[in-house]
């Protein structure tokens, strides 16, 4: 499975980034770093043909103008490792984008991640994931309520993530109004 994301800003990528690495230092959470860099998964796809999808990716791109999203909270995906998000809120923008994407690579596709079609799809930025559990929730928890989650983010490109290994690395990211495809080596 691949998946297709959005890199986040500059700013926004700190922020996650300083969160991010204080929960590893404080509470010893460091999985979320199996995807190196702060985004916003947009699907995830078993996609048969890879060329094609690129190409269809840049087109797209090509089309598509900047726009803003904001976060607002924390949220939980419960369970026996729990997930803690931040919501990223559903504009106009967003879902076409969102709709736009998932129609044509759900044609494009073998499996398409069910989390992620449009009446189920939650935007987030995930802060922790796959080594935190319930007992940890209540500190975590109450340490990241000192924040402000109410940002404004830009969306500005689409990337393709692959795993690696145990890593899931950026193998390709197309900007948004200029079409430029820029191959990760």
């Amino acid at each position: 499975m691949i998946a297709i994301a959005s890199l986040l800003d500059k700013k926004t990528t700190e922020r996650v980034n300083e969160l991010t690495e204080y929960l590893e230092t404080k509470f010893g959470l460091n999985n979320v770093k199996l995807t190196p860099y702060p985004h916003l998964t947009i699907l995830t796809a078993e996609v048969v043909d890879m060329e094609e999808l690129k190409q269809y990716l840049e087109t797209t791109c090509l089309e598509t103008e900047k726009f803003k999203v904001r976060t607002t909270g924390l949220g939980i995906f419960p369970g026996e490792k729990p997930v803690v998000y931040i919501p990223v809120l559903r504009t106009p923008p967003l879902n076409r984008l969102h709709e736009r994407l998932h129609a044509a690579v759900s044609e494009m596709s073998s499996e398409m991640g069910i989390y992620y079609n449009t009446n189920m799809w939650l935007p987030h930025i995930t802060l922790a994931l796959g080594d935190t559990s319930p007992e940890v929730l209540g500190p975590l928890l109450s340490y990241l309520c000192q924040y402000n989650f109410d940002w404004e983010i830009t969306i500005d490109n689409l990337i393709i993530l692959q795993k690696c290994g145990d890593y899931y690395l950026k193998e390709e990211e197309f900007r948004f109004g200029r079409g430029e495809r820029e191959l990760i080596s």
